[in-house]
């Protein structure tokens, strides 16, 4: 009997984005390869912080997705005997959660198996630092280099392996930051309703044992599918939360929250009380207004190149200052390690806070928005429309990432850029253009257009804001007409 055949492959080359190695399970990302990234991971940890870190221990944990407790087993053994003292979680928690098991135990950093928001069949490794967040670029550039170079790392006494659990004290820090008991009593007393998609990620549960209080969790099963859609909170994965709100406001009166987490429990979005979707764009000035005004907090405030106009009126509102990223929490951490931030965020839904470590946290959010609800007495849209009318801006925004038939396509798009410059959109001039990160066009009515590439795949990514919806999507649509015409002409 012949022997079927293969299709043959080679593994994509281990490269570390914006936050960690990503792969395809089986193809990219497989045990052998995890077990050469970690040791070498954690040497450059010990390179970096060696002289601040209280130990050599690395913190190991792990999401739910698909064997991603065997991977972290792996990755702790070869850890074990590369001479390093392993921390290695008992189960899944968030991605924050480690982050902050790593600064609150002295260690090195962690390592943990996540592939965040990805689609089910991605598996990934982040490195975080001793400080507790994500290390910089030179950092995983180092990892990068001695993996290029086949360097390894061997020791004559292996080090020890502990198993810990990382919710107990990671969930006692956060309920110090807000008034817990204010939030259960509303619960309750029936007077506040929090739903809760967990889109089958590493959150869940982590509201639960947050609150002690009764709240509606979705999808908190372990499904390494997630349900057949990526474990993203975008409003096109969660038409069961919408259902459930809007179920709920015909038979309750009581203020309703529903709350998003993506895979890994570092993003988050929300949902008001008649069901309507709320990103991060919406969320910030909340927040901000929250913290500054009552919670008595200060700090600067940190937006990336994408962030809504609205956050730094609020922030001025509050005589706050304001600093600006490009887009990726990396940037936003950089600023945490240097300057007093009251809050960072950025478009995607990953806000960080100086009353925390300098890491993306979305239960800790998640815990702020329902203490802003609770302590005004107000829904979140109503909150948000307040605000607008506070600083006199009124605005819609949304985003689209436009699939591009190849790199050499993006390729030409950024030769059109640069050498036609836009000088209208959507039929409204062009008055500047930024560059910090993308091409970000800013119109006469004071609308803006930012396109934007993705470094490593042909994705054309679009983000608007305007005065009103209609032309956000007109906008949004010249731009991808444009970038159409442009394909076409260079064909």
């Amino acid at each position: 009997m012949a022997h079927p055949s293969f299709v043959s492959f080679t593994a994509s080359p281990i490269k570390f984005g914006t936050d960690g190695w990503r792969g395809t399970i089986a193809a990219d990302f497989t045990f052998e390869r995890v077990a050469r990234v970690a040791p070498i991971a954690a040497k450059v940890l010990e390179r970096t912080y060696g002289d601040t870190a209280r130990s050599r221990s690395i913190v190991v944990g792990f999401d739910r997705r698909f064997m991603a407790e065997d991977f972290a087993r792996v990755a702790a053994d070869t850890l074990v005997a590369a001479g390093y003292d392993v921390l290695l979680a008992q189960t899944y928690a968030s991605t924050p959660a480690f982050s902050w098991a790593a600064h609150h135990r002295g260690a090195l950093g962690a390592i943990v198996m996540t592939a965040s928001h990805n689609p089910p069949q991605y598996l990934g490794l982040k490195v975080k630092g001793a400080f507790g967040g994500s290390v910089s670029p030179e950092v995983t550039k180092q990892i990068e280099a001695m993996l290029n170079a086949d360097e390894t790392v061997e020791a004559t006494t292996p080090g020890t392996l502990e198993l810990f659990d990382p919710w107990t004290d990671f969930c006692a820090d956060l309920q110090t930051k807000v008034n817990i008991e204010a939030i259960r009593d509303l619960l309750n007393a029936g007077k506040l309703a929090v739903f809760a998609d967990v889109m089958y990620g590493a959150a869940a549960g982590g509201l639960p044992k947050l609150l002690n209080a009764p709240i509606r969790e979705l999808h908190s099963n372990r499904d390494p599918l997630f349900g057949g859609r990526a474990p993203e909170p975008l409003p096109r994965n969660l038409a069961d939360l919408f259902e459930q709100i809007k179920n709920h406001r015909r038979e309750s009166q009581s203020l309703t929250v529903g709350l998003v987490f993506d895979g890994d429990g570092d993003r988050i979005a929300a949902v008001d009380g008649d069901g309507n979707f709320l990103s991060s764009q919406t969320l910030i000035p909340i927040l901000i207004e929250h913290l500054a005004k009552r919670k008595g907090l200060t700090g600067e405030i940190v937006k990336t190149v994408s962030g809504s106009d609205l956050i730094p009126r609020v922030a001025q509102l509050h005589g706050l200052p304001l600093y600006e990223t490009p887009i990726g929490f990396k940037y936003i951490a950089d600023r945490m390690l240097s300057a007093d931030v009251l809050l960072g965020g950025e478009e995607s839904g990953g806000i960080g806070y100086n009353t925390h470590i300098p890491e993306r946290d979305a239960l800790l959010s998640a815990l702020y928005v329902l203490e802003a609800v609770v302590e005004s007495g107000k829904d979140l849209s109503t909150l948000y429309r307040e605000l607008q009318e506070k600083t006199g801006f009124l605005s819609e925004y949304d985003r689209i990432d436009l699939p591009l038939a190849s790199m050499a396509v993006r390729a030409k798009l950024v030769e059109s850029l640069e050498s036609q410059p836009l000088r209208e959109i959507a039929g409204k001039a062009v008055v500047s253009c930024q560059t910090t990160d993308g091409y970000k066009f800013r119109l006469e009515d004071g609308s803006w257009l930012l396109v934007r590439f993705s470094g490593t795949e042909p994705v054309l990514r679009l983000y608007c804001e305007a005065s009103d919806l209609q032309q956000v999507r007109e906008t949004l649509n010249w731009a991808k007409s444009w970038a159409k015409a442009v394909e076409g002409s260079q064909s």
